[in-house]
């Protein structure tokens, strides 16, 4: 899993992940986990970009015909 220094207690950041894979937006979560509406928008941005980084690029190459 990916941890990195955090004044979010372990609770705190795997209530987070979860509401993120139930697909709850970062202020509902928020408001459950109990920390600030902010807080929770950087965590889940942080969380999409540890996604992204991690996907297979795709790189097109080869001749393109239009139609």
């Amino acid at each position: 899993m990916y941890r990195r220094k955090s004044r979010l207690t372990s609770r705190q950041q795997s209530k987070l992940i979860e509401f993120f894979v139930l697909g709850a937006t970062a202020r509902a979560a928020a408001l459950v986990v109990g920390v600030q509406a902010n807080t929770a928008i950087g965590f889940f941005m942080r969380l999409r970009q540890l996604i992204a980084s991690n996907l297979p690029s795709y790189e097109l190459s080869g001749e393109v015909e239009a139609d």
